[in-house]
């Protein structure tokens, strides 16, 4: 259903510091660089379907009250680690990791970027054993 997200950011170097050891506990990678913007994918995709630049407006970026990107993970070590990343690289605590109300096995970690945009990652697998 969705062709890519964008989110915004005023400084695009600590937006790449962020987002590329965060991105790629769930295994996603960037794949492009340019000097307004930074784009990624997932490992099986050869097309960036998620972007942070600069606004095209030439305005500050700024956050957009109820918006949230969620990334699927494979497993829930990866929501972990997404959220340690997070952590580490300067993003914002929104919510740890653990089971959520929407199903049995919807595990997931809320955290913002250094521009305070929200992000979540997700798992929806039943815990292996």
């Amino acid at each position: 259903m969705l062709l890519y997200v964008t989110v915004g950011t005023n400084n695009l170097e600590r937006a790449i510091e962020f987002y590329d050891p965060v991105l790629k506990t769930l295994g996603y990678r960037r794949l492009i660089r340019k000097h307004d913007e930074a784009g990624y994918a997932a490992p099986d995709d050869v097309r960036c379907r998620f972007w942070v630049v600069y606004p095209f407006d030439k305005q500050e970026a700024t956050i957009g009250n109820g918006c949230m990107t969620a990334f699927l993970a494979e497993r829930r070590k990866a929501v972990d680690a997404f959220h340690a990343a997070a952590m580490l690289y300067g993003g914002i605590d929104e919510g740890p990791p653990g089971i959520r109300p929407f199903h049995e096995n919807f595990y997931g970690a809320y955290v913002r970027d250094p521009d305070g945009n929200k992000l979540s990652a997700v798992c929806e697998q039943a815990e292996s054993s």
